[in-house]
């Protein structure tokens, strides 16, 4: 249990997607210029790398890696489908997010009309890439550690969109200089929160 707490925090504060590795920048700046609109992508990129990183773990294990393949003959013990995983990951990514838009689209219009085009592109997040990459590289022992750290990444995705989206609404009403205004304030902004997230590199799990 002390594991898979330490895999959550870390994938949170120590190694966050944005602040650690600067995966998936590009939605991040686009869609944080309000609090409801980050929290609906947020919450969908929570879902998506919840439900990717499991399944993506279990092809891995069981169909991708060498040797995966013995459980079904053990003369494919020597079958090495290691260099599908890009296309195989993508292809379970898009699925997800594909249910996560027509979702999205009945229940909530109004989200679905101001996400735009940055919730189909959920599909080529980097950020979602990159956790089941991670996950391959890091070579994680049970399924249960994969949706932990998949469900931790995300939170701490969300947790970064959403803490922008409310100092760029802030920041509407303040008195910003004429050249910084717009994206160059909101560099700023997420360069101090970068360092600040920094602090949490010192921790030790």
């Amino acid at each position: 249990m002390q594991e898979l707490i330490n895999i959550f925090v870390k994938s949170i504060f120590i190694d966050n997607m944005v602040f650690a590795y600067f995966l998936g920048m590009c939605s991040y700046l686009a869609v944080s210029k309000n609090v409801k609109t980050a929290v609906g992508l947020g919450l969908a990129v929570i879902f998506v790398l919840g439900v990717t990183l499991p399944v993506n773990y279990l092809l891995f294990k069981y169909v991708l890696s060498p040797g995966a393949l013995a459980w079904l003959n053990p003369s494919y013990a020597n079958i090495d489908l290691n260099f599908l995983s890009f296309i195989i990951f993508i292809a379970v990514i898009a699925s997800m997010v594909q249910l996560v838009e027509m979702v999205v689209e009945k229940f909530s219009p109004g989200l679905y009309s101001s996400l735009g085009i940055f919730l189909p592109l959920i599909a080529v997040n980097c950020a979602i890439l990159g956790g089941s990459l991670f996950m391959q590289e890091r070579a994680y022992e049970t399924l249960t550690q994969a949706t932990v750290f998949g469900l931790g990444s995300g939170f701490g995705w969300f947790l970064a969109i959403v803490a922008l989206a409310a100092i760029r609404e802030k920041l509407s009403y303040s008195n910003v200089p004429a050249p910084l205004r717009g994206l160059g304030i909101t560099f700023i902004v997420v360069g101090l929160m970068g360092i600040a997230f920094m602090s949490f590199m010192g921790i030790k799990l």
